[in-house]
């Protein structure tokens, strides 16, 4: 008699799809996320007119200024490193896709490949977020040790945007420990 197991071979086919299935979904929106995170920073930029008074005695002068996502290098690394997690998204989906319906050594080995391109994944997209998140907080708080001001009281809409582009990506990111996880706990559970 078998204990531990839920209904022996039935339980352990039901438990590996329960596993496929959870995993395609954290693809998917890790596919998404990113996706969205890199278009939403990609599309980002905003116009705005600084009003600058030179001397009292002179008019002040209105100067047109404008912040775009690849003004700054993190911002250009942000969008690169999700849109390489979204085509690995995709990519990965498509080749799970094709392996469930084969098995096999090969099928292990890519698996595994698959397994070790998530963490790197993880790596890619928090130091992304990381850097990203250290350049917004530069620009909401500015930092006066070195004399550099704020600038999302003046580029508002700009600043939302990263904010909004960098949540996404941590969720994105997440998705991607996510299935790392479950990488580890379906090793762990493999007779």
């Amino acid at each position: 008699m078998e204990t531990g197991r839920r209904g022996g071979k039935a339980g352990e086919v039901k438990g590996i799809r329960r596993a496929g299935i959870w995993e395609l979904a954290l693809r998917v929106a890790a596919l998404g996320l990113t996706l969205v995170a890199a278009v939403v920073l990609r599309t980002d930029d905003q116009n705005t007119t600084v009003v600058l008074q030179v001397s009292p005695v002179l008019p002040p002068l209105n100067i047109p200024v404008t912040a775009k996502w690849h003004y700054l290098s993190s911002f250009l690394y942000f969008v690169v490193a999700n849109a390489v997690a979204c085509a690995y998204a995709a990519l990965s989906l498509l080749l799970l896709l094709i392996l469930r319906r084969g098995g096999g050594k090969a099928a292990d080995t890519v698996t595994a490949l698959i397994t070790i391109s998530d963490v790197m994944m993880v790596a890619l997209l928090f130091s992304s977020c990381g850097a990203t998140t250290a350049v917004g907080i530069l620009g909401r708080e500015g930092n006066s040790h070195v004399k550099w001001g704020k600038v999302c009281n003046v580029f508002g809409r700009f600043c939302h945007r990263v904010s909004i582009a960098l949540s996404l990506s941590f969720v994105g990111s997440f998705g991607f420990f996510l299935l790392a996880a479950l990488a580890v706990v379906r090793l762990h559970r493999r007779p």
